[in-house]
């Protein structure tokens, strides 16, 4: 049985990132919220674009402030407002009323902010004197025209995108969606939209929305391949159907050791690399990992894709994505390595907290913040198959191989979700 960090390295190592040029595709700047980019973009424009102030105030030349017996300066009949230049040079001794984002005259080098002057009809009176360049931003401070913007790899959100739109960038190359076949798998499994009704040992397939919603989460798409009964040769054409449509495959359940357990077998029967089998963590031991050509009976390792065998529980199969697969998916799409790993932080926990110490386990709850300090508090029922619990979660108390006990009030590991 492998560890948890043995597993992800073999997961991570076996992952071929997409390619800039085949993988990728321009769509408008409204359209790549929580994208990949997909090339280095470099700002066609300095910022700030012009020297313009930073506050509202006066706009002088620091220079005519040294030989004042009086910190008076003359005020120029005109103001600055933002969006308009001034076409005059500021005069010797000549102060100009500024506000925040005018841009500054020539002539002008420092800000001197309203509250620290005193107006008497054309003459400003000045209660403190400034620094040279004082609340000035001036042209190209933040960054200058054909140096680097953002790099490829980064993952566009709110920030980023009014970036791309400061400095004109209309049409981004980004990286295409990964393509996620889920598969699940079981004779007791229902679909939601069944008009028969729910019978004894039956259940919902619930694995299908929760890990959906997971992989849109993670930016890549879902292809649902609906239920598909413990039956070896079903299975198998659903699996080769599967593996030749999408970019990562993920089957919920079959990867036991029961006698309805036939995933690993049926992927070995095709050609597969299996490299993961099981896992010590709790839960989510069972999980198949495998790499295989969507070109079956086919022996071309560059063209190979993953697939993911995990458990049916729900929490299970939840964990094995939370853990291994929303990285190798970050990873395939071409981010940056910060996204390849989960984040972890430390929380004091609320209640003590148990495990067997046999794997590494993982405890979901609530993590929040009592006066900046991190606070997880546990649910009552770890049951991986208790998706009940789950509701409203959003971390997970991680207790390393051999760790059995951490006492309410003491500090553990957290992983974000």
């Amino acid at each position: 049985m492998l560890t948890v960090a043995e597993t992800e390295k073999i997961i991570l190592d076996l992952v071929k990132p997409f390619d800039p040029e085949i993988d990728s595709e321009i769509l408008p700047l409204s359209k790549v919220l929580n994208r990949i980019l997909a090339e280095d973009i470099s700002s066609k424009l300095d910022f700030p674009h012009w020297d313009n102030s930073a506050m509202d105030g006066y706009a002088l030349c620091y220079a005519d402030l040294d030989n004042l017996q009086e910190l008076k300066l003359a005020i120029a009949s005109d103001e600055i407002p933002a969006g308009v230049a001034r076409s005059q040079s500021l005069n010797q001794g000549e102060c100009v009323r500024i506000f925040t984002g005018g841009m500054l005259p020539v002539g002008a080098d420092t800000i001197i902010m309203q509250e620290d002057t005193e107006r008497i009809d054309d003459l400003l009176y000045l209660k403190v004197k400034p620094t040279q360049g004082e609340y000035v931003r001036r042209k190209g401070e933040f960054i200058q025209a054909g140096t680097n913007l953002i790099k490829a790899g980064t993952k566009l959100g709110a920030t980023e995108i009014g970036a791309l739109a400061s400095a004109r960038c209309q049409k981004i190359k980004v990286y295409r969606q990964p393509k996620i076949a889920i598969i699940s798998t079981g004779n007791e499994l229902v679909s939601l939209d069944s008009s028969q009704s729910l019978q004894l040992g039956q259940i919902i397939d619930s694995n299908l929305y929760a890990l959906s919603t997971l992989v849109e989460q993670s930016g890549a798409i879902a292809i649902p391949f609906g239920i598909v009964r413990d039956h070896p040769a079903e299975l198998e054409s659903v699996m080769q159907e599967a593996i030749a449509s999408a970019d990562i495959v993920i089957s919920t359940g079959g990867v036991s050791v029961g006698d309805y357990d036939y995933i690993e077998e049926i992927l070995e029967k095709m050609g597969a690399d299996i490299h993961v089998r099981s896992v010590a963590i709790k839960p989510g031991k069972p999980l198949t990992v495998a790499s295989i050509s969507p070109f079956l009976n086919v022996n071309r390792s560059e063209d190979k894709i993953l697939y993911f065998g995990v458990a049916g529980n729900p929490i299970s199969s939840m964990m094995s994505f939370w853990r291994f697969i929303r990285g190798t998916i970050a990873k395939l799409n071409g981010a940056n390595e910060i996204y390849w790993y989960p984040q972890f932080i430390k929380a004091f926990t609320t209640e003590d907290l148990h495990s067997q110490g046999r794997r590494e386990t993982y405890l979901w709850g609530n993590l929040t913040y009592q006066k900046g300090m991190p606070i997880f508090q546990p649910v009552s029922n770890y049951s991986s198959g208790n998706l009940i619990s789950a509701i409203g979660t959003n971390a997970i108390a991680v207790m390393r191989i051999n760790q059995t006990y951490v006492t309410a009030g003491e500090e553990t590991i957290i992983m974000l979700i």
